[in-house]
């Protein structure tokens, strides 16, 4: 079945992928000469041009981890921080990807900022933060999202938006009752990359990449450019 744009059919709808322009511009410029030899520092002026450029979302990020199963799974988060000591984000230690985490605690970071032509693809280990920091990530959220870390009953099977929104209301109001409630599932995670690569996109497809790698989570980078 089709509509009346004709998208039903294969053929069609690889015509019509085709046709979407990408990398419309006008691209940003990167010269990996020039880069710094630390990875955190590039990635904090891509970020703050992205920004600039009015990217929507310039924080999200897609966490991708490994199933029980052996395979991939991802989704898009909100990056909380990035230092020296690596990339954080916070999950609910019962949804899946906090499940995940806890069984192989590795994972993948890709940022895109479409403006510029730009990806960042961070790679490594993960790390838990304490109870108390986890706690203090969850605090400085806004109530709703609190309330919502309470349910902990992510991806779980839903009978009706009924009952989420009766299940959203009481755990609101357990947070209206005491402001200082926190769920204790809640976990501020750091991933501590071990490869960093960052992706300059060209309208002739020539991409400009640069890889930052090091044999240990402490150790000093290395740089690497990359064919296209």
């Amino acid at each position: 079945m089709g509509g009346s744009d004709g998208l039903g059919q294969a053929g069609s709808v690889r015509e019509w992928l085709r046709s979407l322009e990408v990398f419309a511009g006008p691209l940003a410029d990167f010269d990996p000469a020039g880069a710094p030899a630390e990875p955190v520092d590039l990635f904090l002026g891509w970020l703050r041009e992205a920004v600039e450029a009015g990217v929507p979302d310039p924080h999200a990020m897609t966490l991708s981890t490994v199933g029980a199963d052996g395979g991939p799974d991802a989704r898009v988060l909100i990056l909380k921080n990035v230092d020296a000591g690596g990339w954080q984000f916070a999950v609910h230690a019962g949804s899946p990807k906090g499940r995940q985490l806890a069984d192989v605690p590795r994972a993948a970071l890709t940022f895109y900022w479409p403006l510029q032509g730009r990806q960042v693809r961070v790679r490594g280990a993960v790390e838990p933060a304490s109870p108390e920091q986890s706690a203090a990530d969850l605090l400085a959220r806004a109530p709703s999202a609190r309330a919502e870390a309470l349910l902990g009953r992510q991806s779980g099977h839903l009978e009706s938006l009924d009952d989420r929104d009766r299940a959203f209301r009481t755990a609101l109001a357990r947070i209206e009752a005491d402001p200082a409630l926190v769920s204790p599932e809640w976990t501020l995670y750091t991933l501590v990359p071990v490869q960093i690569e960052f992706w300059q996109a060209d309208k002739d497809r020539v991409h400009t990449r640069l890889r930052y790698e090091r044999s240990g989570r402490r150790g000093p980078w290395e740089t690497h450019m990359l064919w296209p």
